[in-house]
């Protein structure tokens, strides 16, 4: 863990009312740092799919978050991050720490497209999030007793949402990441249908994982209104990265924090205790 403090005073969070935006927002602000947090409707306008909102989001800043949507490894992210990363280092940032997939060679050319501008680019590869079963699309179905998902019998070492936002707020405030990669997960694997033992423990209703194939999956998409394509895709990008090469856990968090990953075990209990989810 790194303990020289930068002297960072603005920091553009993009993508702020995600699920890791507004924690590494939270955060930031806890340590005394200005935030300027974008979004498609807040008072710092900044969209992904409106390039005329990234400079002016970008202007005066110190620092900046990046997190694309909808994902790095979809198609035009590589070109979106080339100008993106044109625009900031334009703009005098010099310092951006990028929010990357584990396990995604796509997600890597995107990197390297951000990188070409910015050398010193700080990458945080996640995996898969626990907050994945109480905020967002899962759960909605997760509230109704079911994971469907095509996983198959796949382990994956789930992260806490707040663990990675302190790992990125930490690449941030501080000195000694420049141009580092690290690879963030929790602290052991667990299979989908593990997950729904464990939710239903913490939760006190019976929740159950339904595994289905990509072609399945990528219907059920549909059925909730995605476009035909982009179910197509999402779907094959799950299934890529449950294929079990990202079965195995790293040590990425206690090299950044000093301390060791949230578990699981813990998240659930304390999601259901205090919100109910």
């Amino acid at each position: 863990m790194t303990t020289n403090t930068n002297t960072t005073q603005t920091v553009l969070v993009t993508s702020a009312t995600g699920k890791t935006g507004r924690r590494v927002a939270e955060l930031l602000t806890a340590r005394g740092t200005t935030v300027r947090a974008g979004s498609r409707s807040g008072t710092t306008r900044f969209d992904w799919e409106d390039v005329s909102t990234w400079a002016p989001a970008l202007r005066g800043a110190d620092a900046a978050y990046v997190n694309y949507y909808p994902d790095l490894a979809a198609p035009g992210a590589v070109e979106a991050m080339r100008t993106f990363g044109e625009l900031a280092a334009a703009n005098g940032v010099r310092r951006l720490t990028l929010l990357s997939g584990r396990g995604e060679p796509e997600a890597v050319r995107a990197e390297d497209a951000l990188r070409v501008s910015l050398p010193e680019l700080t990458v945080v590869r996640a995996s898969f999030f626990a907050q994945n079963f109480t905020e967002g699309a899962m759960a909605e179905g997760v509230a109704e007793g079911t994971i469907a998902f095509p996983a198959g019998d796949t382990a994956e070492p789930f992260i806490d949402a707040g663990d990675l936002a302190e790992v990125i707020a930490e690449t941030l405030a501080r000195d000694g990441h420049a141009g580092l990669v690290h690879e963030v997960t929790g602290p052991r694997l667990l299979t989908f249908a593990e997950v729904a033992a464990e939710v239903s423990r913490a939760s006190g209703h019976e929740v159950a994982y339904v595994p289905m194939s990509e072609g399945e999956y990528a219907s059920l998409l549909q059925q909730f209104g995605l476009p035909a394509p982009d179910a197509q895709w999402l779907s094959a990008l799950f299934s890529m990265l449950l294929d079990g090469h990202n079965a195995s856990v790293t040590d990425g968090v206690k090299r950044v924090l000093g301390r060791e990953p949230r578990d699981f075990t813990a998240f659930a209990a304390e999601a259901w205790r205090t919100t109910g989810a």
